[in-house]
């Protein structure tokens, strides 16, 4: 099977218009996606997504496209007999490796991404499925362990997995019909309590039982909607808080030992996502509070994870489906989690990235952790409806997925209409709301 073209596109759907997505920082987001399509000669086709939230998405898809120019012409069996050879071929370029993380990684991400999907379809198989039969000697050749072997080493890493496996078959019977538990961001910034309170109500109805808020300008805001939030769903409910890196240390301090009183979870990236002395510090402050520090959504590479699980600086694990670069990264994330005894808990959200971390949180109950005990997986309820096999939930957990690769597959007319800046959705937008020039002077409480 020989990769014959790749077409990236620029998505966006304009959510700044509701306020939906918004935090400390991203007030006025535009959920965006750059979408890449490898096309086959067999007539199958990878897909892959790098989430953004509208300006910027141009330069993740620029990245994207040069890249793909070191695939186009290949057999993808050359990529699933040893898929560190491609990963190494992106990651070590002797020129683009300059750059290093943020959008080269991502831009990686997304072109690894999209073999590991032709993979999995060229087996007929969703790609956690794909993930499980592997066997561990060969998971364990799909990483790069130059940097991390000082706080996992291979030799762990296959004891980790060969552990699991002695009990891979009744887990994943377990897991046959309900995947990972999920619990749902519903307390956006900008929306009102009310608004907060009836999207709770509508998610209780369907089994889930945790929620996070967003927090982190005003601090007598936070406190009142996060005890609002609390009394309304009780104290049996898991409640989450997200600052998005809105603080610095001493601030962080300041705002979190006004939540003691209530009963949180996590504080989930209350500083910069690679502030891991920081984390440290928070941690050993709060670590007699009920709720334990949580990062990784935009950890840049499996080294940040590193420092943050090794130096205990976190509790909760929050890998990204397309932060980092691909699948090869996310396993070795997910296998030092596990060495160090921190539930991975994946961050959700965006445009598909649902679709993706499902299979993230099937592989590791099933395969890694072995087990459903602590773990949560976020779910966002609304642009379900871009791809044609949206996420299912039962009971608060994510329905295991049957559909072959992530189920990454978009409704042509969706793509059509929301391709930025010629879909119909963007043609007549006012150019200040739009890309760059979009400058947000909103304050949200």
């Amino acid at each position: 099977m020989k990769i014959t073209s790749a077409k990236v596109i620029d998505l966006r759907i304009p959510t700044s218009d509701n306020l939906l997505g918004s935090d400390p920082f991203h007030t006025e987001p535009d959920y965006s996606s750059a979408v890449l399509h490898l096309e086959t000669d067999s007539g199958l086709r990878g897909v892959s997504v790098v989430f953004t939230i509208g300006a910027g998405t141009d330069w993740i898809c620029h990245g994207v496209e040069d890249l793909c120019q070191l695939v186009v012409g290949s057999d993808l069996e050359e990529f699933t007999k040893s898929p560190i050879t491609l990963y190494k071929r992106l990651i070590d370029h002797h020129q683009l490796r300059w750059l290093h993380d943020g959008v080269f990684r991502m831009a990686c991400g997304a072109v690894l991404n999209a073999m590991w999907d032709l993979w999995a379809k060229s087996e007929k198989k969703p790609l956690w499925k794909l993930l499980t039969d592997l066997e561990p000697e060969f998971v364990v050749d799909c990483i790069d362990w130059r940097n991390i072997k000082d706080a996992l080493t291979p030799e762990e890493a296959l004891e980790i997995l060969n552990k699991a496996k002695s009990n891979k078959a009744q887990r994943e019977q377990d897991m046959a019909e309900i995947g990972p538990k999920a619990y749902c961001t519903a307390g956006w910034l900008g929306l009102t309590n009310n608004q907060i309170k009836a999207t709770i109500d509508k998610l209780q109805a369907d089994g889930f039982d945790a929620f996070k808020l967003k927090v982190g300008q005003d601090l007598e805001s936070d406190v009142e909607r996060i005890k609002a939030m609390r009394e309304h769903i009780g104290p049996d409910i898991d409640l989450m808080v997200d600052a998005n890196q809105f603080w610095g240390v001493n601030e962080a301090k300041e705002h979190i030992q006004h939540y003691l009183p209530y009963g949180l979870k996590w504080i989930e990236e209350p500083i910069a996502r690679d502030d891991v002395l920081g984390y440290v510090e928070l941690s050993e402050t709060f670590k007699d509070a009920s709720f334990k520090m949580a990062c990784g959504e935009q950890g840049a590479s499996p080294v940040i994870f590193k420092q943050l699980l090794k130096s205990d600086a976190i509790h909760y694990c929050q890998i990204d489906a397309v932060r980092v670069a691909g699948v090869n990264d996310v396993m070795a994330i997910i296998l030092m989690a596990a060495k160090f005894g921190k539930p991975v808990c994946p961050h959700g959200g965006g445009i598909a990235l649902c679709n993706m971390i499902q299979h993230y949180g099937m592989w590791d109950q099933i395969a890694v952790s072995g087990h459903s005990d602590t773990q949560l997986v976020e779910y966002i309820d609304f642009l379900q409806e871009a791809v044609e096999d949206p996420v299912e939930m039962k009971n608060g957990h994510y329905a295991t997925p049957t559909t072959p690769g992530w189920g990454l597959e978009f409704h042509q007319e969706f793509l059509e209409d929301h391709t930025f800046p010629t879909g119909k959705i963007w043609k007549n937008r006012p150019a200040e709301k739009c890309g760059a020039k979009f400058e947000s002077v909103r304050k949200l409480n």
